[in-house]
């Protein structure tokens, strides 16, 4: 047997196990790496989930120690299963591997994906926080005015017991602290809810897939990053940013979406450069041709813009969107400087512990606030920094109601973000095609 190690981020790096690995005989699995996510290493995948070749699981180690591990388990290859990265640090990944003597290795996207007996629209993106939520939202509810049942399958994000995460199903308020969900889950699964649908996740997408199936007329998934679709779909919707323009080109892999997508929709073009936006529209033609090119806006809004006029604002923003997507600024900041806040409040004097080595992580977050909540602890770093900092109002940009999770001792203004499509019409046009 090949002897590998996968590289990953508890999510993409277990689907493929799970599709290409787990019962293949001509290769053992010595090893996950983990990154991005804070204390996802450490843990082991459960010999439930790895299957009767795995009696004692497969170990999760930090990625700092992929080097060592290739020589003391003598793998033959590493194979990288994580998303949201630059081409370059793609290759200085794969440099690193093979300078310690393996070869590096890429999943093909198309072969891990898991064919349904529904129809199916993915939607993924170039990079993190381009949208893909607020296009989520909007299909689940045209799918409801085409009088289909959609539930929505959600990209993995198991930080937990992977046991117990295996098939998650949500459908209430409750669910969420059933499942012990954290910010970042709350963030893709409370829209959802809100919106009378239900959502699935975990670890083990086959089994995901039919549970969902037995109560779905239509699967609907929900991407995470820019990671490509776990399962196989009839219509693909990439987003594309420009904010971010030449990111579509530049990013693994996001890139794949890009050239794979049947409907590329390029958000935000109320509030981007027009050169930026010409930018990204000619690279749609060029290398996606036989796509169909969307032009949407975001369309942003506080529920109490009195609230914020003429006030001190601490911003609160999608924490990933900041992190992996490399973002300086989201939905919230527009909301605060369009209802007319006086000042936009600097965090990262009054930052604690988590939220602090954040900030140091991401300089790029520099005036704002993620919404970081990977666990409880991070959850009361983050209410700690948000009670110290001088503000007169919390502005929130982020998908949730904070205030069902943490106390805040100053007023939130929630923000929300819609898509609207500016070519009137074609998306229901092309569900219609796919039912």
């Amino acid at each position: 047997m090949k002897k590998i190690i996968i590289m990953g981020a508890a999510g993409r790096d277990f689907h493929n196990f799970n599709t290409l690995f787990r019962g293949n005989d001509d290769y053992e699995v010595v090893a996950f790496t983990a990154t991005q996510i804070p204390n996802i290493h450490g843990r082991v995948y459960p010999a439930e989930l790895a299957g009767t070749r795995y009696p004692e699981g497969i170990p999760i180690h930090a990625e700092e120690e992929l080097a060592t591990l290739i020589g003391e388990t003598n793998a033959e290859e590493v194979w990288f299963s994580y998303s949201d990265v630059s081409h370059a640090y793609v290759m200085e990944q794969g440099s690193k591997v093979n300078a310690a003597g393996a070869h590096f290795v890429l999943f093909s996207s198309r072969k891990t994906m898991i064919p349904s007996t529904k129809p199916v629209v993915a939607v993924t993106a170039v990079r993190t926080g381009v949208g893909k939520s607020q296009t989520s939202r909007y299909l689940s509810r045209l799918f409801k005015k085409l009088g289909k049942r959609v539930v929505a399958i959600r990209h993995p994000m198991p930080y937990g017991d992977l046991n117990e995460q295996a098939c998650q199903r949500f459908a209430a308020y409750e669910d969420l602290d059933l499942h012990k969900c954290t910010i970042e889950e709350r963030e893709e699964y409370e829209p959802h809810i809100n919106n009378g649908f239900v959502v699935y996740a975990g670890v083990d997408y086959e089994k995901i897939l039919r549970e969902a199936e037995k109560e779905a007329d239509v699967i609907l998934w929900d991407g995470g990053n820019n990671d490509t679709p776990f399962i196989k779909p009839d219509l693909h919707i990439t987003l594309v940013d420009p904010h971010r323009a030449g990111h579509e080109l530049s990013y693994f892999p996001g890139m794949v979406n890009f050239l794979m997508a049947d409907l590329l929709i390029v958000n935000k073009v109320r509030r981007a450069d027009p050169e930026k936006v010409e930018e990204v529209l000619e690279n749609c033609r060029r290398y996606n041709p036989k796509a169909r090119v969307l032009r949407c806006a975001s369309v942003i809004s506080a529920d109490d813009p009195e609230l914020i006029r003429g006030k001190r604002a601490l911003v609160v923003e999608d924490g990933p969107t900041l992190t992996h997507g490399g973002m300086t600024y989201g939905a919230g900041w527009f909301a605060a400087k369009d209802a007319g806040a006086s000042e936009i409040v600097d965090a990262r004097p009054y930052a604690v512990g988590t939220i602090k080595s954040t900030y140091e992580n991401y300089p790029n977050a520099a005036a704002i606030l993620p919404a970081m909540g990977y666990g409880d602890a991070q959850i009361r770093d983050l209410e700690e920094t948000i009670n110290a900092t001088p503000a007169d109002v919390v502005v929130e940009g982020t998908p949730i109601a904070l205030k069902r999770i943490l106390n805040a001792n100053k007023p939130i203004a929630n923000v929300t973000y819609e898509l609207e499509e500016l070519e009137k019409g074609v998306i229901e046009e092309m569900l219609r095609e796919v039912l």
